[in-house]
Formats: structure tokens, C-alpha cells, sequence
């Protein structure tokens, strides 16, 4: 009869047990299935935490894409050091039923914790000034609260880094796990283990894209800590015995099932309360779609005028109800007035239906709109029950219920792909208006790219007109320049013009022709507008394609922007985050 003594301290996975020696036990199928399980299960979690974290530090920062790449850079490296610090967990199984109680946490409380943060350097300085009586223009706003301010942007990183550290240990626990339960050497136990967790991340990725994309953020981040907590769950049930205090950490999983319950019912409505800080006029309504946030702002003026509505897409102003007709009459006006025909439209962006309302104006036969958010178009075509009532009102006179007009024809697609779509149906338009936001990332920036402007010249009709929004020629000046630089790369003869929009500041707009006079020439030929206008004049019209003496001195150094190259996303990230204002206007 063998008798069972102590077996020396495995090496690879630091546990002691006691086996029978002339027998070694193999680790069951069940256990095997289980453990690579949560594995995958965990990577996916891990993932998406990184896409929660990155895409909220986008929203928070603005540079979507930055921010992406920093967090996942920061989280690679810090899964690194989270690797090698494994090491001096001493019990794995205690080590890992711990670590996915703290992760479960922190994922859940990360984004509301950062939310609460920056909501309260927002209203910190009304705060103080409130409490001491001081006058609006004495409220502070420097010092140690403009740096809790910033520094408080830069929070997401740091949970990034944090999750980062305990999710780098997850594989190397789960290695000992797995190789403790066996008592023998395992081939390719680090391989299987990746192999699972490469897949769980895969699957992680899909539903983050086809699922989470579309919903709260919290809400989100809440769900994901659920399948870290049901992991520990089951890995406490499985291996009760293995793990010192089971008891405690169960009693710890189930508290912490308490509050991830209460944080996904509550807790988008607390985060919404956070964000709602960062606004300086009351917040009325927010909606995430599938890619972005939406958020309507509303600012009582008193003496029986109307309040003003402000829309934000994931925290930049998209138009203000006071002054939105300013932007869409130089958008839209001098690109039909100088077109010789209008009988089809086509407008790139402008989900709102602002730009279609004025286009509607000249009585064309059909308008065809592409946008590719479905979520902001539907809030201003049929605005949904749980909007307030005097927002929908407000939004479907804004536009003159513009988007259920039968002419009208929807397209829910990224410009990039949908205009090779048209091109295919051989569509010609006799005016093509592109109304995008700025080329603030990268994804972005190819639609101001000589590519993109040599598809659009294929849908335009010969002596038709196209008009691009091209951000400030004021505070972007080589932003502004560059985008007319490429349009007329692209062979397109070119006239850039602007005007003042109160909301946005000076506010500039690109037009190009294939054949014949530019804009500018065809509208200094104009001795009245072809239709009647409520606001903007011929003159007003005519004056804005003059700019100051010198403005384009430099228009040798500024560089076209071609596929591929970035470069007029790295102008305007220079120019508005340098706050530099130039003085020429």
C-alpha cells in the first residue's frame, strides 16, 4: 500500500500538494473545459475594457483615435508588467478568485468614478464663487483648479493602467491553475491557454462592434464586470477547496453582484448626471447611438423669446437653434446659385436636415441624403416618445420637417464606400453639398482626401457645383488652405469663402467646378438671388469670398492632403489645440 507523502514545490506553478507516488493525477476534462473557458471568457472582458476606457477618453479628450491607441498601448504594457508580478502571488487559486473580484470593481466603477471626477472640477469654480459671493468675472478658474481640471481628463489612463496590471495576471494564474491540477508537466499549456484567450479576445471585439457600441457606456462597463464576477463564481464553486478564505471572497462576489445590479439600472442616469456638468446650459436630452453621443442642450433667454436649443456630438458643439441658419445659408446658397441646374441633389453628412431645409428651398426634383449615423437621422425625422416635447417641436420646426419630404431619399452609409455605391448606380447630381465634421481623426481625414474628391467629381455633373465645410480659416488656417488645396489637386477650379457664424466663430467653405467659371465668378455675375431669401443677402453673399492682404502668402508651403498621408489631420490637430489665434481677420 503506497503512503502519501508531500510532494516538492512544483517549479513551474509554485503550489505543493500531496500526491501518490507512484500514480500522478491528470487534470479532468471537465476542469480543463472549465478553466480555458473563463479564459476566453476573461480576454473578451478584457478587451472591451479597453475599447470602454479608450472610447471615453476619445469623448473626454476629442482625439477618439488618439486616445484609442494610447490606451491600448498603455494597457499592453502594463498586461506586461501585470505578467511578471504574478510571480509573487504565492497561492494561485486564492491569487485569481481575488483578481477577478477587484477587476470585476474597477471595470464597473471605472467610467462613473471618472464621470463623478471631472463633473466636479466642472462646477468646482461656481462652487467657490457661489460660497464667497464673488462676480461672474471673478470666478476662479486657475491655478490648482485648472490643473485638477486637466489633470482630471487623464483619468481613464490611469484605470487603464490599473485593469492593465491585473489583467496581465489572469494567464499566468490560470497556467499554475492548470498546471497545479495535473501534478505533471503539461505540453503546450501556455499555447492552449493563448489559443483560448486569442479567440475570447475575438469574440469580445464582435460584441463590443455589434452590441455594446450601441448602448450606455456604463451600462456596458457593467455587463462586462458581470462575466469577470460569474468567472469568479464559478472558479470559487469548482476549486472551493483549493482557496483560502473561499468563504470571505464568496461573501465579496456576492456584495459585489449587489452593486454591478444596481450600477447597470442606475447607474447610465447617475453617469448622464456627470457628463451633464460639463455643459454650461441645462441638458435636455441625450441619446448614444451606434457611433456617438448626442447631447441637446437648452438655455431660457426670458422677454418671451424663444429658449435656444444646442445640439453636442460627443461633447463639440454640432449647432446652436440661434444661429444654425447662418452656417446652412453659406453652406447651401452660393453652391446652388452658382450651379446651373437643380433638379438632383446630393448632400454627403447633414443628418439633422438643416442643410436639406435650404436646399429644399429651390424646388429640385429629388435630393438624395447620406449619412451614416441612422440614430441622430431619426431623431430629427420622427423624434421618439421619451424626447421632451418642446425639443421635438423645436427640432421639426428647426428643419421644416425637411426629412419626410417625398423628394427625399435616405442613404445609411459611410460616405467613403457609399459614394462608390452611387458611382456604380451611374448617378450624376447637378450640386453635391458635403456637410462632415471636422478631419479631427483619422478615419475622418480620408473624406478630405484627393481620393475621396476625385470620386465625388465622377457624380457631378459638368457644370455642376460641389461645396465642402472646411473648418476655421481663423483658428485653422493651413487646416482651411489645405482642404482647398486638395480639392483643386483633385481638378476641380476652386473658391474658398467665409463668414462669421456666432456659435462656431469664423467659419470657412470650399467650392470647386469641373468646367467654366469658378464660384466666385459665377456669383460676382449674379444682380439678384435666383430665389427669395429670408436672411442672407447678394452681398453679403459676394463679400464673403474676400479675405484679408496676405492670407494666402503662404499658400506654397501649405501641402494637399492625398490618401494615406494624415496631413491634414495633423494641421488642424497643430492649429486647434495650439490655441494660437492668428490676427489677420
Amino acid at each position: 500500500m503506497s503512503q502519501a507523502t508531500p510532494s516538492p514545490k512544483n517549479e513551474f506553478t509554485g503550489e505543493g500538494s500531496l500526491v501518490n507516488q507512484p500514480s500522478q493525477k491528470r487534470v479532468t476534462w471537465f476542469d480543463d473545459f472549465l478553466l480555458l473557458g473563463i479564459m476566453a471568457a476573461l480576454a473578451g472582458c478584457g478587451l472591451i475594457y479597453e475599447y470602454l476606457l479608450s472610447h471615453y477618453a476619445g469623448r473626454i479628450l476629442g482625439a477618439l483615435e488618439a486616445a484609442i491607441y494610447t490606451m491600448i498601448g498603455l494597457m499592453i504594457v502594463s498586461m506586461g508588467i501585470g505578467a511578471f508580478a504574478a510571480r509573487k502571488i504565492r497561492c494561485a487559486f486564492t491569487g485569481f478568485a481575488v483578481l477577478e473580484l477587484a477587476i470585476a470593481l474597477c471595470g464597473a466603477l471605472a467610467i462613473i468614478i471618472t464621470a463623478g471626477i471631472i463633473g466636479f472640477g466642472h462646477v468646482l469654480p461656481v462652487a467657490i464663487a457661489n460660497e464667497f459671493n464673488l462676480a461672474p468675472d471673478q470666478v476662479p478658474d486657475g491655478g490648482f483648479i485648472h490643473a485638477f481640471q486637466v489633470l482630471s481628463q487623464y483619468i481613464p489612463y490611469l484605470w487603464g493602467i490599473i485593469l492593465g496590471l491585473m489583467i496581465g495576471m489572469e494567464i499566468p494564474l490560470i497556467a499554475r491553475v492548470r498546471q497545479s491540477l495535473s501534478e505533471e508537466h503539461l505540453l503546450h499549456n501556455a499555447g492552449t491557454i493563448y489559443g483560448a484567450d486569442y479567440i475570447g479576445a475575438g469574440i469580445g471585439a464582435a460584441i463590443w462592434v455589434g452590441f455594446m457600441l450601441a448602448i450606455d457606456i456604463q451600462l456596458a462597463a457593467a455587463m462586462t464586470a458581470s462575466v469577470n464576477l460569474l468567472a469568479g463564481l464559478a472558479f470559487i464553486w469548482r476549486f472551493w477547496h483549493h482557496i483560502r478564505f473561499a468563504r470571505l471572497l464568496l461573501i465579496g462576489h456576492i456584495i459585489a453582484c449587489a452593486i454591478l445590479g444596481v450600477l447597470a439600472f442606475k447607474g447610465p442616469h447617475w453617469e448622464q448626471m456627470f457628463n451633464n456638468l460639463l455643459y454650461k446650459d441645462h441638458v435636455v436630452y441625450t441619446k448614444s447611438t451606434r457611433f456617438q453621443q448626442l447631447t441637446f442642450t437648452e438655455r431660457f433667454r426670458g422677454s418671451g423669446k424663444a429658449p435656444v436649443y444646442n445640439l453636442y456630438i460627443n461633447g463639440r458643439l454640432q449647432f446652436s437653434s440661434s444661429d444654425e441658419h447662418i452656417y446652412h445659408d453659406f453652406l447651401v446658397h452660393p453652391t446652388l446659385a452658382a450651379s446651373a441646374r437643380h433638379d438632383n441633389i446630393l448632400i454627403i453628412g447633414g443628418g439633422d436636415g438643416l442643410g436639406l431645409k435650404q436646399v429644399l428651398k429651390w424646388a429640385p426634383k429629388s435630393v438624395t441624403l447620406m449619412d451614416l449615423d441612422q440614430g441622430l437621422v431619426s431623431l430629427f425625422k420622427q423624434p421618439p416618445a421619451d424626447m421632451p416635447e418642446r425639443l421635438s417641436r423645436t427640432l421639426m420646426s428647426l428643419n421644416h420637417n425637411a426629412l419626410n419630404d417625398p423628394r427625399v431619399n435616405i442613404i445609411y452609409n459611410d460616405a467613403f464606400n457609399g459614394v462608390d455605391q452611387l458611382i456604380g448606380q451611374n448617378k450624376k447630381f447637378d450640386a453635391i453639398i458635403i456637410d462632415l465634421p471636422d478631419p479631427s481623426h483619422p478615419d475622418l481625414n480620408k473624406l478630405y482626401s484627393d481620393l475621396f474628391y476625385r470620386k465625388v467629381s465622377e457624380l457631378l455633373s459638368a457644370d455642376g457645383v460641389v461645396t465642402i465645410q472646411s473648418t476655421s480659416p481663423y483658428h485653422a488656417p493651413l487646416a482651411f488652405k489645405s482642404i482647398g488645396k486638395t480639392l483643386s489637386s483633385s481638378g476641380f477650379n476652386i473658391s474658398q469663402y467665409h463668414h462669421n457664424v456666432p456659435s462656431f466663430g469664423e467659419w470657412g467653405w470650399t467650392s470647386g467646378t469641373l468646367s467654366g467659371a469658378n464660384v466666385k465668378t459665377r456669383i460676382d455675375h449674379l444682380s439678384q438671388f435666383p430665389i427669395e431669401m429670408d436672411w442672407l443677402s447678394l452681398g453679403m453673399m459676394k463679400g464673403a469670398f474676400e479675405f484679408p492682404l496676405h492670407f494666402y502668402d503662404d499658400l506654397d508651403q501649405v501641402k494637399p492632403n492625398n490618401i494615406g498621408s494624415l496631413q491634414l489631420y495633423r494641421y488642424h490637430l497643430h492649429e486647434w489645440s495650439d490655441n494660437e489665434v492668428s490676427n489677420l481677420f
